[in-house]
């Protein structure tokens, strides 16, 4: 039996209808992909061993006295987990967005495992996707991966991974669990005082706040949060970044986050929101550090977060990029910093797990006032397969916490750049927009690179801002 540490179990009581504590992945397929639900059911079967946690539920200790256990699902039925959903005809990408959001805004059921995949159908005509959804109590990069990093693999050869009939073990009784708790408390001190305090401050919360009606500033990127989400995505080429970088410096990581600068900026005047030259907005980017041999120090990797202020102000983009890698070079420079190439090439699909991690710190370290999380982590550039079908695109969804109405999730695969964009519905009613002026930020930068080396800017014209 397995006790949910403290940052897990504040995941589980911070769970609501306004803040589901859920991270996604949205993968789609390759053209001709012939996965159907019975295939894909079947595949889970045979590797939801490799995870057993896919098939536990947290339960309460009566009176709080500890942190909940996780218990094998007595009642566990992969169908409640493994759900169907088609497009309307034609399958347009603004219907997959809308599908998408209203699925990532949906709260996973407490009382089953905490996960969930849809085989999303009629994309494009006849084109496939899935989308995984998992508690953010549930993948933790160490004790527990992503179920994406457990499916997606290497090869289009599936494997033959054996396979034990399971049975669920008997949970113990309320009385029991009360015994195993104590016990455990008196050998963990100071676990169990952590725990007291936690309840405490939970209950401080709760009490009236006596001259303050708790109604939150709104902001371009912050808001009280409503229960529906918008979702919204960008396929860049990862060739781009690479100019760029080579053009003026630092990394691709800079270079998107510069990017994503300029694009808020830009989104902002089509608002008609005030700019000034000192406008800026403090992010988190969560980064993996390393151990002393320079590889990541557990599967999931440490990932600790970094703040940033992003130069929404800066009108020249060059000028944006050298400030955006200015402010990282301290991370850069300690040596402890992860090589993209290095976490591009670990086995399987890892992408997605430290996506998860990443949210976990972002929203363990919210008390540091950042407004925006930005979770940036380098992929495979080989294919990855699900079931035999290549995967053509990767989306990462990072959830929303606090009072922040924007995340924005980074993946490269393949010689691409995938931006997945979540929004609060109302807050952000043009997401689409936001990605559009991303875009345009990026091919500002790729322009200064294409000058500079005398040639003329590329012809295509965008349409102005107003």
């Amino acid at each position: 039996m397995q006790r949910l540490s403290p940052l897990d179990a504040m995941f589980l009581q911070q769970d609501s209808p306004t803040v589901p504590r859920q991270v996604a992945s949205l993968a789609i397929l390759e053209p001709g992909a012939e996965l159907d639900h019975d295939r894909l059911v079947r595949v889970i079967n045979e590797r939801i061993d490799l995870v057993p946690r896919y098939r536990q539920v947290p339960r309460l200790v009566p009176g709080g006295l500890g942190t909940p256990v996780w218990l094998d699902d007595e009642n566990f039925d992969i169908a409640l987990h493994v759900r169907r959903s088609a497009l309307p005809r034609p399958g347009s990408r603004d219907a997959l967005h809308e599908l998408v959001g209203r699925l990532i805004a949906r709260r996973l059921d407490l009382d089953r495992s905490l996960w969930e995949l849809y085989l999303i159908e009629g994309y494009q005509g006849d084109r496939l996707a899935l989308l995984f959804k998992a508690h953010q109590a549930l993948v933790d990069g160490s004790h527990t991966i992503d179920l994406a990093q457990v499916l997606l693999e290497e090869t289009a050869h599936e494997r033959d991974i054996p396979h034990e009939d399971w049975q669920p073990r008997r949970s113990p009784s309320s009385a029991g669990l009360v015994r195993s708790t104590l016990n455990h408390n008196v050998r963990h001190v100071g676990e169990a005082l952590r725990v007291t305090e936690h309840n405490l401050g939970r209950l401080a919360r709760r009490l009236p706040v006596i001259g303050a009606d708790g109604s939150v500033p709104r902001t371009v990127l912050s808001t009280e949060l409503s229960r529906h989400r918008r979702f919204a995505t960008l396929a860049t080429d990862l060739d781009q970044f690479r100019r760029v970088r080579e053009a003026h410096g630092g990394t691709v990581n800079d270079v998107i986050l510069a990017a994503i600068a300029g694009g808020i900026r830009g989104w902002m005047l089509t608002r008609a929101e005030p700019v000034t030259a000192k406008t800026s907005f403090r992010a988190m980017v969560p980064m993996s550090v390393a151990s002393s041999d320079g590889l990541p120090t557990s599967l999931g990797s440490t990932v600790r977060g970094h703040l940033l202020s992003l130069p929404v102000g800066e009108t020249n983009p060059v000028v944006r990029l050298h400030q955006v890698s200015y402010a990282l070079q301290d991370h850069r420079e300690t040596g402890s910093a992860v090589a993209a190439n290095t976490l591009a090439n670990l086995p399987g699909f890892a992408t997605s797990t430290f996506h998860a991690v990443g949210a976990r710190v972002a929203d363990a370290e919210s008390g540091r006032g950042h407004q925006i999380v930005i979770t940036n982590v380098p992929g495979p550039q080989d294919p990855v397969y699900m079931a035999g079908e290549a995967v053509a695109e990767v989306y990462p969804c990072i959830p929303l916490s606090g009072h922040r109405a924007l995340s924005i999730g980074v993946t490269s695969y393949r010689s691409k750049v995938f931006f997945g964009i979540v929004a609060d519905r109302e807050a952000v009613p043009d997401v689409d927009v936001l990605a559009q002026c991303i875009e345009d930020a990026l091919d500002e930068l790729v322009e200064t690179v294409t000058s500079r080396r005398g040639r003329a800017p590329r012809g295509r014209q965008r349409p102005s801002k107003k």
